[in-house]
C-alpha cells in the first residue's frame, strides 16, 4: 500500500487539525446538552470545575504550539459529592 500520495507535512497538519478541532467542537456541543435542567441536576461548583479543567487543557495545548513545555495531561473527574 502506498502512503496518501506523499502528503506534505502541512497537508497532514491541516487534515488532522481540522478533524480534531471539529471533534472537540462536537464534544463541547454535547457537553452543553448537559445543561438541560429537566434532565440533569448539577451545582454551579460542578460547572465551574468542568470549565476550569477544559480551560487548563486549552492553555496546555496552546503552550505546545509556542514551543513551551507543557505538563502531562491528566484525566478529568468531578470531585466526589459530599453528603
Amino acid at each position: 500500500m502506498k502512503k496518501q500520495a506523499e502528503e506534505s507535512k502541512h497537508d497532514k497538519f491541516v487534515r488532522l487539525a481540522e478533524a480534531r478541532t471539529n471533534k472537540i467542537i462536537d464534544t463541547l456541543q454535547l457537553l452543553g446538552n448537559c445543561s438541560n435542567t429537566s434532565v440533569y441536576e448539577y451545582t454551579q461548583d460542578e460547572v465551574e470545575e468542568i470549565f476550569q479543567a477544559i480551560e487548563q487543557e486549552l492553555r496546555e495545548a496552546k503552550k505546545k504550539f509556542t514551543k513551551v513545555e507543557a505538563e502531562k495531561s491528566t484525566r478529568f473527574s468531578l470531585s466526589k459529592r459530599k453528603g
